[in-house]
């Protein structure tokens, strides 16, 4: 064999060892950043949980989550039960029901499939919070949020975010202005489900009466507003039988 054939030879095993190193380290280091992924997804779950109860780091104005370092730990010693209610009053305790993907339940029960409804019970300073995840459609985009209600189903606090809203107008749904409106207001009325509505007519601008279920709407951003009343509306009133029996 000559020496320009062995060089060939060579030459190709080289390569193909190469390809190989490379194949394995991108393997590496896709599964370490799905890994990573998939761990600051948990850690953003604990943070709008504990965000909607009242576990924060808020300054006067600004909203702002307890850091990752302290979530887990925060979440461990507020969240006192992880429920996941099937076919309305179907209740079993979960300690992984916060990892539930909301979409993905939603698309099962368009389906025809049974949906799963995770419910966090949260409680601090003496007081229960019943902390459930929604999810809605937005002008551009997803939009979603965590809210805190009591065993009568009003409102005690609540966390707002988007995929794509446009900045200054729809996207102001995750500002503080807007979703502290939403504390105090009552969901049902007479026994029956009304939500809230996100209302330009709105005649209480100062938002003192937490009876007439509406909100002040974001200027220039009703269809994300509507989307907002929509998935309350929507996915809150499915937790409906889970509350009568609390009453």
């Amino acid at each position: 064999m000559s020496n320009k054939t062995d060089s060939n030879i060579y030459t190709v095993v080289f390569a193909i060892g190469m390809v190989v190193v490379v194949g394995a380290l991108l393997a590496f280091t896709a599964s370490s950043l799905k890994e990573r992924i998939t761990e600051n997804k948990r850690l953003e779950k604990q943070q709008n949980i504990l965000y909607a109860m009242g576990v924060n780091e808020n300054t006067e104005n600004s909203a702002s989550f307890v850091s990752t370092d302290k979530a887990p730990e925060l979440f461990n010693e507020y969240i006192k039960q992880q429920l996941v209610i099937t076919n309305g009053n179907e209740i079993k305790e979960d300690d992984n029901a916060y990892l539930i993907d909301v979409k993905k339940e939603q698309d099962k029960a368009k389906k025809g499939g049974v949906r799963q409804l995770p419910l966090f019970v949260g409680v601090k300073d003496g007081k229960s919070y019943y902390i459930a995840p929604i999810r809605g459609k937005g002008l551009w985009d997803a939009i979603w949020a965590y809210v805190a209600m009591d065993e009568n189903m009003v409102i005690q606090g609540a966390y707002f975010d988007h995929k794509g809203e446009t900045p200054g107008l729809g996207a102001n749904i995750k500002e503080r202005f807007f979703m502290d409106d939403f504390i105090g207001e009552h969901l049902m009325s007479n026994g029956e489900f009304k939500g809230v509505t996100v209302s330009k007519s709105n005649a209480d601008p100062t938002n003192k009466d937490k009876n007439d279920h509406e909100v002040d709407a974001i200027a220039g951003a009703t269809i994300t507003g509507d989307g907002v009343a929509a998935m309350i509306k929507k996915d809150l009133a499915l937790y409906v039988p889970f509350f009568k029996t609390l009453n």
